[in-house]
């Protein structure tokens, strides 16, 4: 009993002599921890300023990120000569695809008619003709087939938005859909020649404009539908007996006499907005899936001479995709719009690239200028589609080989985009 109680109680000393310097030595742990932080304390605040400041400065970087890259090319009625012809059709989307591209935006609406067999425009009595194939087949439909076998999207392009020139069937057969400017003067100067402006603020022009996209967006297998820097008004029309009228009922005030007004630019503006949220309502519910992409021009001068509030668009959510047109030959002015403030806004949403011209007929364009734009564009994370596909190659500086080996160049690997069913 006592050796076992001897041995019991010093058992219970070792635990006690053990439990006191665990105690101990836990206690001088803690302190010698608190001393270490304390001492580190100053640094710790350094690192946390230093990363603070380092992850700001990279938020342009990954505001920057592509989402799915554009990389597109637009065919225009200078570009019927390969559009008619299945041959020529084939071996356009076989070099495209070699070359990596993944876009091409086929003209739909121009000069007030549509590129393809549409009974829309028939009944309206404004299509005396139709764009075929050269064996009589539908040429939308035919490109639309061969892209989509070779992987490339396929967007029309409703080119002329309410832009027609005013010998056109349109001009002449519903002179009541068109406005004016404030001396009477109904027709304006473009790249297309003189034009006349169908209202946007008319409801028979809403129709007429959200049928013929619509028609395009059930009648073929499309991709989407794009609107250019013409889905607009300049800033002098709305003038027309119409307009004058419906802002006179809203705001208790006739029009301003200047055109520039804000008050008046915004009103305007708005209602175009208005317009562009319904059709993109009605092209979502026949196609859910279906790209609503933009082509205007930079910001500033679409809104104040155009009354294109496309950031407006944008942040309304109704622009899944964005092209600004910046068709400038100087490098130093090409970056300075590339890189403004909404054109990054863009980039953290939607797919966002820059048009860059690649030559007219009349005024071609140097493949050193097109290099250097499309990587002045790729450094900031942009995609790029180019103006239009015949000066790629043809009536150039170059030879066709120089030519063709510059835009292998530009993209050396690819970058398709996801199809949605």
């Amino acid at each position: 009993m006592v050796s076992r109680f001897n041995y019991k109680n010093k058992q219970w000393r070792v635990w006690v002599a053990n439990a006191s310097f665990k105690s101990m030595k836990s206690s001088f742990i803690i302190q010698s921890w608190r001393r270490l932080l304390k001492s580190l304390f100053p640094i710790v605040i350094l690192i946390s300023f230093v990363t603070v400041l380092l992850v700001d400065s990279f938020t342009p970087a990954i505001a920057q990120i592509p989402r799915q890259e554009i990389r597109g090319v637009w065919m225009t009625t200078n570009d019927f000569d390969t559009l008619k012809n299945r041959d020529k059709v084939q071996d356009a989307v076989s070099q495209l695809r070699r070359m990596n591209f993944n876009t091409i935006y086929p003209v739909v609406w121009n000069s007030g008619y549509v590129m393809y067999p549409s009974a829309l425009a028939q009944r309206a009595g404004i299509q005396p003709f139709v764009y075929k194939g050269s064996d009589g087949h539908d040429i939308l439909a035919d490109l639309i087939t061969q892209a989509h076998r070779k992987g490339l999207l396929v967007i029309p392009w409703f080119e002329f938005g309410f832009m027609a020139p005013p010998t056109s069937e349109l001009a002449m057969n519903y002179p009541d859909w068109f406005t004016q400017k404030r001396d009477g003067s109904q027709t304006s100067n473009s790249a297309a020649g003189e034009v006349m402006w169908l209202n946007p603020f008319h409801p028979k022009v809403q129709q007429f404009i959200t049928n013929l996209v619509l028609e395009t967006v059930t009648q073929y297998d499309a991709d989407g539908i794009q609107f250019d820097d013409h889905m607009s008004l300049p800033h002098e029309f709305g003038y027309d007996q119409y307009t004058v009228a419906l802002y006179t009922k809203e705001t208790k005030n006739a029009p301003p006499k200047n055109p520039q007004d804000a008050v008046w630019v915004k009103w305007r503006a708005d209602k175009i907005t208005a317009f562009m949220v319904q059709l993109n309502q009605a092209v979502k519910q026949r196609r859910p899936q279906a790209i609503f992409s933009v082509s205007p021009n930079y910001y500033d001068f679409a809104y104040k001479f155009h009354l294109q509030d496309w950031l407006g668009w944008m942040r309304q959510n109704i622009v899944d995709e964005l092209i600004v047109q910046i068709y400038r030959p100087d490098l130093k002015s090409f970056v300075a719009n590339i890189s403004r403030a909404e054109i990054q806004e863009a980039q953290q949403t939607i797919p966002t690239g820059v048009g860059i011209m690649t030559g007219l007929r009349n005024n071609p364009v140097p493949m050193q200028q097109i290099k250097s734009q499309v990587r002045a564009a790729q450094e900031r994370g942009l995609g790029v589609t180019f103006f239009y596909y015949e000066s790629l190659w043809n009536d150039a500086l170059e030879s066709l080989s120089e030519r063709q080996a510059g835009f292998e160049n530009l993209f050396p690997s690819p970058a398709l985009r996801a199809r949605v069913e």
